[in-house]
């Protein structure tokens, strides 16, 4: 007999709304609804298990969200079980025109009960912050990007057009743009401050990269970032951003898993005797799937060169000579793969994708030591 107790949070930026089941009986009870705050859980869940008069197991859960995973956090250090339970995985009741909190809270209930979900892995608070920070730094990037674009379409716009085109952002770009006069006041005032903007950015963009090598050289993931930049395509930023979005590589049980969740292995839409392959799911961690698509671009950019370059060279100082036999292997065959591709007319984002979830099978088994189970 299931006599653990249910409990499901539909978790709001305002608000809390709770439903308890009970498996056995098929029952629900002690509906509630609170503010936001994880002391108003805990109070609730003791007020469950006091009128239940007896001292039952609870297990709570809530969907995974924009709230994070505070609540999961204080809970299990008020000594309760929680899970947070991924969106995609609970199941949704079909012809249901009916969406209230009360509803959502009863369906996360069931699912807990009947296990018809799959848990979200919430990393250790120093790998979430460390996580936090370097997503900083991809916000102001995207930030200086815009703003790069802004200041070359007002220029344009104004008629003031580089000499030099496509090699923009030099230093000779640079020394070009401090020489730019509006004899307009207002145009004058409108581009220093585009052009200042740049700069601010580009400022704080560098000083964030400095900060992100200090956090990574004085913590635990120092050996994932040192074996992460010996593949061509993936920098010390890069790498260090791989290894705080993963956390845990060893959860994955191989590659083929690690590829599914970051979304980059293909669908599938197949009935009866017809099977057809669809585009990738792109369900998982799409910061993640970002990064490995940006290190197969640079892959395929430098497939030309059978050189090291001298900057590979330099981050692969000082590993075990397996490990830059590994990476080296790997590229290798990530290179040929694109080339053959290439050869048969596949579209441009088809190869790209391709060599990414080829990637991330290799770097599975970098970080996890089964070199020869990577490929799938």
């Amino acid at each position: 007999m299931d006599s653990i107790i249910y409990i499901g949070i539909d978790v709001h930026k305002d608000s809390y709304s709770y439903c308890s089941y009970l498996k056995d009986k098929d029952t629900f009870f002690a509906e509630h609804k609170s503010e936001a705050d994880s002391k108003n859980a805990v109070k609730y869940i003791k007020s469950v298990i006091k009128t239940a008069g007896s001292q039952e197991p609870v297990l709570v859960g809530y969907e995974a969200g924009p709230t994070g995973y505070k609540l999961c956090r204080d809970l299990q250090k008020a000594g309760f079980a929680c899970v947070v339970m991924a969106p995609s995985t609970i199941y949704k009741p079909h012809g249901v025109r009916v969406k209230t909190d009360r509803r959502d809270a009863r369906l996360l209930a069931q699912t807990l009960a009947y296990k018809t979900f799959k848990q979200v892995v919430i990393p250790s608070e120093k790998i979430e912050a460390m996580k936090e920070f370097t997503r900083a730094r991809c916000s102001k990037k995207r930030q200086l990007k815009k703003a790069k674009q802004e200041l070359l379409s007002f220029l344009l716009r104004m008629g003031m057009i580089y000499p030099e085109r496509g090699s923009y952002w030099t230093q000779r770009h640079f020394e070009w743009l401090k020489t730019v006069q509006f004899k307009d006041d207002y145009l004058q005032l409108a581009f220093e401050e585009y052009f200042a903007e740049v700069n601010e950015l580009m400022a704080k963009v560098a000083r964030l990269d400095t900060q992100i090598r200090q956090m990574a050289e004085n913590s635990d993931i120092k050996e994932d970032v040192e074996k992460l930049i010996c593949f061509t395509g993936i920098d010390y930023l890069t790498a260090v951003s791989i290894a705080v979005e993963v956390g845990d590589f060893s959860r994955f049980s191989n590659a083929k898993s690690f590829s599914n969740y970051i979304g980059l292995c293909p669908g599938e839409d197949s009935s009866g005797l017809r099977i057809r392959r669809t585009a990738i799911t792109k369900a998982g961690n799409s910061r993640l799937r970002q990064l490995l698509v940006e290190s197969a671009k640079s892959i395929k950019y430098g497939r030309l060169c059978s050189a090291k370059s001298k900057r590979l060279i330099q981050r692969q100082e000082g590993q075990s000579p397996l490990v830059i036999q590994y990476a080296d292997m790997a590229i290798a065959r990530i290179r040929h793969k694109m080339m053959s591709m290439e050869r048969k007319g596949l579209h441009y984002n088809v190869i790209t994708t391709a060599a990414a979830r080829e990637l991330s099978c290799f770097i599975w088994g970098m970080m996890t030591g089964n070199i020869s189970r990577a490929s799938v």
